[in-house]
Formats: C-alpha cells, structure tokens, sequence
C-alpha cells in the first residue's frame, strides 16, 4: 500500500485520487483559466501591436517571428522568451516598450494594475501571471 496524504494515495506505479468528485473540476478549471489567460495574451499582443502598427505592419511582424524564430502566432503565450527575443531582434530598442504597452494592455482585460518591476522581463512576466492563475486555481 501507499502513503495517504488526504487527498491522494501514493503507489509505486501510479498517483491514485482518492476524492475523484472534487480534483478532475479543479484541474479542469484551472485548465479552462490557463488556456483563457493564453488567449488573453494573444490577444493583448494583437491589439496592441495593431494600434500601433495597424493591420500591414502586425502582419509583417508575425510574419517576421514565424520566419526568423520559427514561432507561430497560437504559440506565442507559451514561448514567451522567443517572442521577446524576435520582437528586439526586428525593432531593437523600441522592442521594450512595445512589450510594457502589452503588459499593460493585459493587465488592464485582467483587472489588474500592471507594476513595473526593475530587471523583470516580458517573459518574467508572463510566467508571474501564469503562477498567479495556476495558484489561485
């Protein structure tokens, strides 16, 4: 036999749950959260690099991450360091700022205050809200 820790008991091949009614909607639910928080930052990305770019140019610069960095726009909310790393290579120092302007475009969809925080990067980002989703469950 396993060890029992309340929720689950622990065998050597396989992790069984014991309290199946109440686990399964509590991953689904922070699933349903993760994939509504990936949506939110692509489409924070897509509106704010429209108004600022417009259609023409946002179409340049995906085209411009798929072909330089291999990264497609669905994949951009889990590979936030390539996104990061394409923008700056495409628009250098302006990279930055692009970046602050879609944290704050996300903060604001999630009713947040976005906090500027010295030495954290976009992807820093990312992940802290990612954690933040993930924790509150």
């Amino acid at each position: 036999m396993g060890a029992w820790n309340g929720r689950y008991r622990m065998t050597k091949q396989s992790l069984a749950v014991e309290d199946s009614d109440v686990l399964p909607i509590t991953i689904l639910e922070r699933a349903q959260k993760m994939e509504r928080l990936k949506d939110l930052l692509v489409q924070a990305i897509d509106e704010t690099l429209n108004q600022i770019f417009r259609e023409e140019g946002v179409s340049i610069i995906y085209n411009f991450l798929e072909r330089e960095s291999q990264l497609k726009r669905e994949d951009i909310s889990s590979k936030t360091e390539a996104f990061s790393a394409g923008l700056r290579k495409l628009l250098g120092s302006g990279a930055p700022v692009i970046e602050k302007l879609i944290l704050r475009n996300l903060c604001h969809q999630l009713e947040l205050k976005f906090v500027q925080k010295k030495g954290h990067s976009f992807s820093d980002y990312a992940k802290e809200l990612t954690e933040r989703f993930y924790v509150k469950g």
